[in-house]
């Protein structure tokens, strides 16, 4: 069976689907079979990243590793009892995962029935977190003086996730929290941000690992469906510094999700 990597939080712009196209992508390179659905139905930022990647692909006439990406199939009439959301995305994984090793699956930056299922198919859920206290309250509820009072909504959906799989006798899912946009100035604020999350990982179950810093390479890699992988391949011979730091970083995301029989080889 397919290893399914899901990528999600209830919060835009947070670095989801450039998460998701750099950790697919990276696992096609490395010569697994990878398909990716995307679950925001309206701004599809994975569905259009890929689609920008095989439109530059074919107009270079460019031999790159390409995840196969998946639309969701039309909902069908549901069985009694049965939620359409549900049976698009069963379909949807289910002719994938034949031939797929990995799925990679990006939900939107919302609660949706879409999302809250595709957490539960998680063997590997990574939540990418902008480095503030902002989005930390993804996670979890802090007072005046930041003792964390409780989970988030969101942190209860994961837990609910964690109960449904439990219940079907499937694996626990491995929770990993990225930081991302990690600034080199607001040395203060980074460090509380990492003990609070250090805090909390122990009390609801998640894994810290690194994430992407803020660089304006991957804003221009968009619009032509790159990642920082290929940019060798379409003629850049030497990379900047800021651009190594950036391959070290997804390196070290990749090592850090642990996932079966994977070893960073770039």
């Amino acid at each position: 069976m397919a290893h399914i990597i899901v990528v999600g939080n209830e919060k835009g712009g947070s670095g989801k689907s450039t998460t998701s196209m750099h950790v697919a992508t990276a696992l096609a390179r490395m010569g697994r079979k990878v398909g990716t659905l995307d679950l925001d139905l309206r701004q599809r930022s994975l569905g259009r990243y890929m689609d920008n990647r095989a439109a530059f692909v074919a107009s270079r006439s460019l031999d790159l590793a390409m995840p196969l990406h998946a639309d969701l199939p039309e909902a069908e009439a549901a069985r009694e009892g049965e939620n359409p959301s549900d049976r698009r995305l069963s379909a949807a994984v289910q002719a994938l995962e034949g031939e797929m090793e990995f799925i990679l699956i990006d939900c939107p930056g919302s609660h949706t029935r879409l999302s809250q299922v595709a957490h539960s198919l998680a063997d590997t859920l990574i939540t990418p977190l902008n480095d503030s206290f902002v989005d930390f309250d993804l996670l979890a509820r802090t007072g005046p003086d930041g003792k964390i009072l409780g989970p988030s909504v969101y942190s209860e959906m994961v837990w609910s996730a964690r109960q449904v799989r439990a219940q079907a006798g499937l694996p626990p899912i491995d929770w990993v929290v990225t930081r991302n946009r990690l600034g080199a100035q607001q040395m203060h604020n980074k460090k509380k941000v990492g003990e609070a999350l250090e805090r909390l990982s122990k009390r609801i179950g998640f894994r810290v690992a690194p994430g992407f810093s803020e660089r304006v390479i991957f804003r221009e890699l968009f619009p032509r469906g790159l990642t920082l992988l290929d940019l060798k391949d379409v003629g850049v011979e030497r990379l900047n510094m800021s651009n190594v730091a950036a391959r070290q970083e997804l390196r070290d995301l990749i090592t850090a999700l642990d996932l079966p029989d994977i070893t960073p080889d770039f």
